[in-house]
């Protein structure tokens, strides 16, 4: 075989490559930048090491004018990627969290998780429960990060994400619950365009098999040793503790467009139906298509859902 035309051993294109060569060609979200002091929305960042057994590390965002001693809303935010593309430090996710911050008066941690298929799921969801306990140890204020030692209110804490972060902002949530996280109260969690799937069709999957067999594939690529597109991990809603989700209020967003917007209707529904108890909104986007607020973030519906975004990080 010719080394410079190596054989291909799976195509998940536009997002990567995988060659029998055991070589992974990512193909979108490989562009990385530096943590900067942002002019345009007047947002610091920096980043810090929330495992260095891993070697990981998250990005933490501040406004620029934050009084001394002065407590924020603390968000937690998972990237998103179908578990294999992207990271904490791509330019689209560090653009779209300065102006979130800018906008909503924040402080915020971007969690960077370890990606498949080098690191099958569980991984990512583990890397992120191992942030969020790293975010934890500055509850008293005397942990590594001064950043959150002095602003973080850990008594008003958000998680969100978007597609496949929206994934494991529902499994941290339910996380947090079942494991007693101690030291945060969990306000509240944002699923932007969530990546949740099942075994039998819903809604208007039954008219596109092609695109529910790359659903499928995707989802055994990541989690190589899943039981099933019914696992509770990308089905929450055959999760048997779905009603105990441990949080007051839930904000979804879904995209007209997107073949991942019954999802996000099935989830609201099942939810808001089950004796959960808490609050849940869900705002659609007509028209628009998976993410639409990452690839033109000063449309019209991209300015909508950060302003609902806004709103209900600073609902009482």
């Amino acid at each position: 075989m010719d080394s410079q035309n190596p054989e291909v051993a799976l195509d998940l294109s536009p997002f990567l490559v995988v060659y029998k060569d055991g070589r992974i060609e990512r193909l979108i979200g490989t562009e990385i930048i530096p943590p900067s002091q942002d002019t345009n929305t007047n947002v610091q960042s920096k980043d810090a090491s929330y495992s260095q057994e891993a070697n990981l590390s998250c990005r933490l965002y501040l406004p620029n004018n934050t009084n001394p001693g002065q407590k924020l809303p603390l968000l937690v935010y998972f990237h998103g990627g179908d578990f294999c593309v992207e990271t904490a430090f791509s330019p689209t996710y560090h653009n779209y969290l300065n102006n979130l911050v800018k906008e909503a008066n924040i402080i915020v941690v971007s969690v960077d998780y370890r990606r498949a298929p080098e690191h099958h799921i569980p991984i990512p969801y583990e890397d992120s429960w191992t942030a969020l306990k790293w975010v934890v140890s500055h509850a008293n204020g005397d942990g590594p990060e001064e950043w959150l030692n002095r602003h973080a209110n850990f008594g008003k804490v958000f998680f969100a994400g978007d597609s496949a972060g929206a994934n494991i902002t529902h499994q941290m949530a339910m996380r947090y619950g079942l494991d007693k996280l101690h030291g945060i109260v969990l306000a509240g969690i944002v699923l932007i365009h969530p990546y949740f799937w099942g075994e039998e069709p819903i809604g208007n999957e039954v008219n596109e098999p092609e695109d529910s067999a790359i659903m499928h594939a995707f989802w055994h690529f990541a989690s190589p040793a899943t039981s099933s597109c019914d696992d509770p991990l990308i089905n929450p809603v055959a999760d048997p503790n779905f009603r105990s989700l441990r949080c007051k209020r839930v904000l979804v967003f879904v995209a007209g467009e997107d073949f991942l917007r019954d999802r996000g209707w099935y989830y609201y529904e099942n939810l808001r139906m089950n004796g959960w108890g808490g609050t849940i909104e869900i705002v659609e986007a007509e028209g628009e298509e998976h993410v639409f607020h990452l690839k033109n973030p000063t449309c019209k519906n991209a300015v909508a859902m950060l302003k609902d975004i806004v709103s209900f990080l600073h609902q009482d």
